[in-house]
């Protein structure tokens, strides 16, 4: 199996790498210049000390010591010992600093001269206390300069030697600014050769995968649903080529399922048609306008022959779907015209509308379903005369809705009955062969909400065993031509 890439980790690897590699000169450069630069200042402080101390040993120590022997200063108020204790100070600190070999060697040479002016200091004073001649001071005194003498040429020597290691210093930072252009060059043909092969790698991830997203996108748009794309292995965007295949998937199952829907619709349809106008209300009706032609009823017979003729016109309306309300109530009409003359004993109805919504649109046949349900399940099972009341308002002030009932006091459902009912539109949705008695009001329910969608929750269905029934539902108040639109 492929392993899978991350761009994220890919990028801040590439980051990582160059920060690092950037920091190397400057870090490089701040040691080595903190490294040089404290060697500096510590030769300028030696020098400065050597010759500090040259001076006193050469000049001072000597005057010192001849204001003493002429008189002009006492042994006690002579400053030599502290001339010779600073030069020691100097001698002991450049020992412990320096770390030149050469230098080293010079300052032990001059820490011995030190040692033997010292004694040879401490022996004139020692004469001069005990008494001793002008002359034999004097020749003392000489001795000790010829020794400071020594002791600053020594000292001399040793500036030569620290300005020497300075210059050796100064070659060392003039090569480490050579070494430090070349680890530059270096780096920079580093940080190309690593931003080349991040773009590429990053490059070839994203490319190719949003160049198959693309081709997948423009199959999709030609309708070619069964296209899909190979999962590019890279982190960030295997989730969405994953998404967009179950996408594709999806689309081609819901165009599947919409087209099986189109087809059970226009069966449903077709049968619908055929529940309204079935041959045994066909019958019924030709054969009450039969009976009565033979006693003579005339009235009643061009009554119900007119009511059935406006019924079948309204049925097929010329293919439309959608009718206006006034002739959906119309076709009730006619309907509940036929039955009152068929069941007159047994039937009263009554139409309440509201007259302003009479011009506005329904979905055709869906009235009819839900009066033939009343009858035949409601009032004929019921003793005595039934009454059907069809009701038809505005179910807010807006006018936005309408609301659809049909009423009747007939033998109703028992609870097991109405659950029964409820449970077999519920699974009519999804296979409506399976239905048994409520196709009529499956029919009623489908074509709501096909044709309304979310602007109806269909048929709702109340009903108590005994005292009848109630089946009504919710749509929007249309006024336009919604002819072969879907709501």
């Amino acid at each position: 199996m492929r392993r899978n890439k991350s761009l994220k980790r890919t990028l801040l690897v590439t980051y990582v790498s160059l920060l690092f590699i950037t920091l190397i000169p400057s870090i490089y450069s701040v040691v080595v210049f903190q490294f040089h630069t404290k060697q500096y200042s510590q030769i300028i402080k030696n020098v400065s000390s050597a010759n500090n101390i040259s001076s006193i040993a050469k000049n001072d120590i000597p005057a010192e010591l001849w204001n003493i022997i002429c008189g002009k200063k006492e042994i006690a108020d002579g400053s030599q010992n502290i001339m010779l204790d600073e030069i020691s100070s100097g001698l002991s600190l450049m020992l412990l600093t320096n770390k030149n070999e050469e230098s080293l060697g010079k300052l032990e040479v001059a820490n011995r001269a030190y040692t033997t002016l010292k004694r040879n200091v401490d022996i004139l004073i020692q004469q001069m206390k005990g008494g001793s001649l002008v002359t034999q001071n004097e020749a003392t005194l000489d001795e000790i300069r010829t020794i400071t003498s020594l002791f600053s040429d020594i000292m001399l020597d040793f500036i030569e030697t620290e300005i020497d290691f300075a210059n050796q210093t100064n070659q060392s930072l003039r090569n480490t600014s050579g070494t430090l252009t070349a680890i530059q060059i270096l780096i920079t043909i580093l940080a190309i050769i690593i931003s080349l092969y991040s773009f590429r790698s990053v490059s070839n991830a994203i490319q190719k995968p949003i160049s198959d997203m693309e081709n997948l996108s423009t199959k999709v748009a030609n309708g070619n649903l069964t296209a899909r794309i190979d999962i590019p292995h890279v982190n960030e965007l295997d989730t969405l080529a994953g998404n967009l295949n179950t996408m594709t998937e999806q689309i081609d199952v819901l165009i599947q399922k919409n087209m099986e829907e189109q087809k059970n619709f226009q069966k449903a349809e077709m049968k619908a048609l055929q529940a309204q106008i079935t041959p045994h209300f066909l019958y019924n009706t030709l054969d009450t306008i039969v009976w009565l032609a033979e006693e003579e009823q005339t009235d009643d017979v061009v009554k119900i022959t007119k009511a059935f003729s406006d019924f079948l016109r309204i049925s097929l309306s010329r293919g439309h779907e959608w009718i206006t309300i006034g002739q959906e109530l119309d076709h009730i009409r006619n309907y509940l015209t036929i039955q009152k003359i068929r069941y007159a004993d047994i039937l009263s109805y009554k139409i309440e509308a509201d007259e302003t919504l009479c011009n506005s649109k329904i979905i055709k046949l869906v009235l009819q379903p839900l009066v033939e349900n009343a009858i035949y399940h409601g009032i004929k099972n019921k003793r005595g005369r039934g009454e059907l009341c069809v009701k038809v308002h505005y179910k807010d002030e807006e006018k936005s809705q309408i609301e659809f009932s049909v009423e009747d006091n007939g033998a109703g459902f028992t609870e097991e009955r109405l659950k029964e009912v409820r449970d077999e539109l519920e699974k009519g949705e999804q296979d409506s062969e399976k239905l048994s008695s409520v196709y009529g009001l499956y029919n009623v329910n489908k074509k709501l909400r096909l044709y309304y969608g979310d602007k109806t929750e269909g048929l709702k269905i109340e009903s108590e065993a005994g005292k009848g029934s109630r089946i009504s539902f919710i749509v929007a108040s249309m006024m336009e031509e919604t002819e072969g639109s879907n709501v």
